[in-house]
């Protein structure tokens, strides 16, 4: 578990870096979407990585990788804007206060991860990553599905939950990724 741990911060370290470097580049201008755009930004990131898997081949230098950092960042993203607009803010936070709420959305991500490495006892490790990207495919849906009503469900989690979800599965995938090219 401790090397879970340690590959998870390390993932999740690159990530961080690549959203501060960007809000330092733009500002929060992703303030000015809904949450449904967002969700929408990580299907299209999702499908990208699907089409790459299916067919082989790319023709956008962006990487796989870039684009599953790209999931986690937008879904730290999405629950930090969720957070703000439950609080009624519509201003955009500076840059540390950004930053500050980006970890504590990390952190409890991550936390939520150990609980359920524990009990799945890194079941992750034996799956394929096309798995992931199918997950995480499967996790926009049901977010989309429970947008469209109005952020309402009978029994399933709400929307944090599958954020929270699928940037775990993206940083399962860039662990996985990474050992594989160590491998080759």
């Amino acid at each position: 578990m401790q090397e879970t741990t340690l590959q998870y911060r390390q993932e999740l370290n690159e990530c961080r870096e690549i959203f501060t470097r960007k809000n330092e580049d733009y500002g929060p201008a992703w303030r000015v979407l809904r949450p449904s755009s967002i969700t929408d930004q990580i299907f299209i990131k999702a499908q990208r990585i699907r089409s790459i898997e299916e067919k082989g081949v790319q023709k956008v230098g962006e990487t796989v990788e870039s684009e599953f950092r790209g999931i986690v960042n937008y879904c730290i993203i999405a629950l930090i804007q969720l957070e703000l607009l439950a609080q009624g803010k519509n201003e955009a936070p500076g840059h540390a206060d950004l930053c500050a709420m980006y970890d504590k959305h990390a952190d409890e991500v991550m936390h939520l991860m150990l609980r359920k490495n524990h009990d799945y006892g890194e079941a992750w490790r034996d799956m394929r990553i096309s798995t992931f990207t199918d997950l995480i495919l499967m996790k926009i849906m049901r977010v989309k599905q429970i947008e469209d009503n109005d952020g309402s469900t009978q029994i399933s989690e709400g929307v944090e939950a599958n954020y929270s979800d699928m940037m775990n599965y993206a940083i399962f995938a860039l662990i996985r990724l990474k050992s594989n090219s160590k491998q080759s």
